[in-house]
């Protein structure tokens, strides 16, 4: 994916534009089905660990391809105002139904608006385990032990989505299990 998301200012107004270049770079480095489904969990979840051990690029991680778009800036963005959390999770709202329609895979933590086709929410203290270790082991970004509540927020706010009937897994690999059974 394009990496020129490194310059990105959050404050630069964007536009819409063709993104047959993006897309198809995206579709030859990842298996494109004939339909997309989309994973949501919070930050430390073990999403990304999912991603880089697949056998094949089936899932794509949602944070690089938001990123590439421009849908997120670079840095911390998620320590910033509530506000600004929500319009940059809308614009990866956007690009993810993009990657849907052309039959990718995404799991991410980035939502807004769009209904997810599962979620997962860990058991609180593997979650907490998993962020721990990340932060200790080749931390590549996303919430550290010192934003468990930022992440207990997350979660709640991602639960929302349970009563509203999408299903909900412990691990990413069980809701990947569960809607590759369904394509």
């Amino acid at each position: 994916m394009p990496q020129d998301h490194l310059n990105f200012d959050f404050n630069t107004p964007l536009i819409f534009a063709d993104g047959t270049t993006f897309w198809n770079k995206i579709a030859s480095e990842n298996v494109v089905h004939t339909k997309g489904y989309f994973i949501l969990g919070p930050s430390g979840a073990g999403k990304t660990h999912f991603v880089k051990n697949q056998d094949k690029p089936h899932w794509l991680d949602g944070d690089k391809m938001w990123a590439g778009a421009n849908a997120s800036p670079s840095g911390e963005w998620w320590l910033r105002s509530g506000k600004d959390i929500n319009i940059i999770d809308s614009r990866s709202d956007v690009m993810t139904v993009q990657a849907k329609m052309l039959g990718l895979w995404v799991v991410g933590a980035s939502n807004y608006w769009l209904k997810p086709d599962a979620i997962v929410i860990p058991h609180w203290s593997t979650h907490q385990k998993y962020i721990r270790h990340r932060e200790q082991h080749n931390y590549d970004g996303g919430a550290k032990s010192d934003a468990f509540e930022q992440v207990l927020w997350h979660r709640r706010w991602i639960m929302r989505y349970a009563k509203q009937g999408i299903p909900q897994f412990r691990s990413v690999r069980e809701a990947a299990d569960y809607l590759e059974k369904l394509k």
